[in-house]
């Protein structure tokens, strides 16, 4: 799928989201911020589980345990507990840094280095937030900004780290993004049933913001989302995120008859351009689609029948130096900066492209023949010798 594609469709994600405030405070018994986490995730992963019929194996288990508490089971409660302890518009301001968390991230972990447009935009992304959802200025809680910056640095680490490790040969998103929901689901049940107690009574009200919450919210908008950090730059995922708070504000506006200041208009234009410019590729700020740093460059790789590379640092079942979007280019040297993660050669021009082709099957063939007449040699001896 070409990259726009792959970004509208990752876009979604966010936007969904965004519809999570307005279903809470109208559908969704209040003060129940862990129960709520609790029942968006776990029915949401059990059911990508079910259709998935895949399990972790080996080193999976402990990954996916800290993908799914970095993503869900820490990022959830977090954030619920951000958003009750300080206004809603302040806790958004505070979690709309997670940009500038990736960057830096992305450095250590990826060995992507920062970019200066990178940074600019993940503050314009912020300053354009904070005029769209920020109120009039209220005392800080420590507590609460405490709990968004965890919230944002835990959703920024876990991105990262999933793009990291890539998934499994043969897994696809959907089963990794089957076993985070689960996972952090698991984590949050105990902590709910500590904190807040049994389950609340449910109406109908309830049960489908709850079913909404789970299956749109969750299961479908964390599959896109997963899905896009395998085929997109960790960045580029991470700056889609201010599509979030911007979503919320029109539905409020929408639905709940809320009012759009010119000031706020201003930062949705503000922040949404900065969504768009996250998106672009410039100079040297290139970074892999297709799992970061070059991880493995020159050492072999491990290959499956049908020519995916089986090592457990690539991205997406492709090799990150050693092989091309569909394992058929002559040349096998990856560059990022091929806007649909194809190999670099192909987009070469297409006699440089067959004088390459004749020349490698020219140096195969000899060889080849070089092999065979060691063979030959080998076994004419072994015959004399007999």
């Amino acid at each position: 799928m070409k990259r726009p594609a792959t970004v509208l469709l990752t876009a979604l994600a966010p936007v969904s989201w965004g519809t999570t405030y307005a279903v809470t405070t109208e559908f969704l018994p209040s003060d129940r911020p862990l129960f709520t986490g609790l029942m968006r995730a776990l029915p949401a992963g059990l059911v990508l589980l079910a259709l998935a019929r895949v399990l972790p194996r080996g080193l999976w288990w402990g990954k996916a345990a800290v993908l799914g508490a970095l993503n869900i089971g820490a990022f959830f409660p977090l954030l619920f507990l951000s958003a009750y302890r300080m206004p809603g518009g302040m806790a958004a301001v505070v979690g709309s840094v997670g940009p500038l968390f990736v960057v830096g991230l992305s450095a250590l972990l990826l060995g992507q280095r920062p970019a200066a447009r990178s940074v600019l935009t993940g503050v314009v992304a912020a300053f354009g937030v904070s005029l769209v959802v920020l109120k009039a200025a209220g005392a800080l809680d420590t507590v609460g900004v405490s709990a968004a910056l965890a919230s944002a640095a835990s959703m920024s680490a876990g991105t990262v780290l999933t793009k990291r490790w890539g998934r499994p040969d043969g897994v696809g998103p959907l089963a990794l993004t089957a076993w985070q929901l689960t996972a952090g689901g698991l984590l949050i049940a105990p902590v709910a049933l500590l904190v807040e107690g049994a389950p609340p009574a449910l109406d109908a009200r309830a049960v489908g913001g709850y079913l909404y919450l789970a299956l749109a919210n969750t299961a479908v908008a964390y599959w896109l989302w997963f899905r896009g950090i395998g085929r997109l730059t960790a960045t580029q995922v991470t700056f889609l995120g201010p599509l979030s708070p911007l979503t919320a504000a029109v539905v409020g506006w929408a639905a709940l008859g809320q009012t759009l200041t010119p000031v706020q208009l201003t930062g949705m234009a503000l922040a949404f351009g900065a969504t768009v410019a996250g998106q672009l590729r410039i100079g040297g700020d290139v970074e892999k689609a297709d799992g970061g740093a070059r991880r493995g460059a020159g050492r072999p790789h491990r290959r499956t029948e049908d020519g995916r590379c089986s090592d457990d640092w690539c991205s997406a079942d492709r090799c990150l130096d050693h092989s091309c979007a569909d394992h058929s280019c002559a040349d096998h040297s990856y560059s990022g900066a091929a806007a649909s993660a194809a190999c670099a050669f192909s987009a070469r021009s297409t006699p440089a492209r067959d004088s390459e082709i004749s020349r490698r099957r020219a140096a195969l063939g000899s060889a080849e023949a070089s092999h065979s007449s060691v063979l030959r040699r080998v076994s004419s001896e072994t015959w004399i010798d007999g």
